[in-house]
């Protein structure tokens, strides 16, 4: 069983936008995703950036690697 990282509508936020500044859809994005061995689909990354779908830690690995990115990214701007 994987963890998963609960997360909230602030961090889907953010997700859409490094994708956004990326260049990439929803539809390339999963094609990456699935290449490093992820089985997502759109309409579950699609609920990723809507904040209703408890990202998976490895997803979120896998998110870091394809932007090149520190961790700090997807939780900027997240209230406690």
């Amino acid at each position: 069983m994987s963890q998963k990282i609960k997360i909230s509508p602030q961090f889907g936020k953010n997700l859409r936008t490094l994708r956004k500044q990326h260049g990439y859809t929803q539809e390339e994005l999963v094609i990456k995703l699935q290449l490093l061995g992820q089985d997502i689909s759109r309409s579950i990354y699609a609920q990723m950036e809507c904040g209703s779908y408890n990202i998976r830690i490895t997803e979120l690995v896998a998110l870091k690697e394809i932007y090149d990115i520190s961790y700090d990214e997807f939780f900027k701007d997240i209230q406690l």
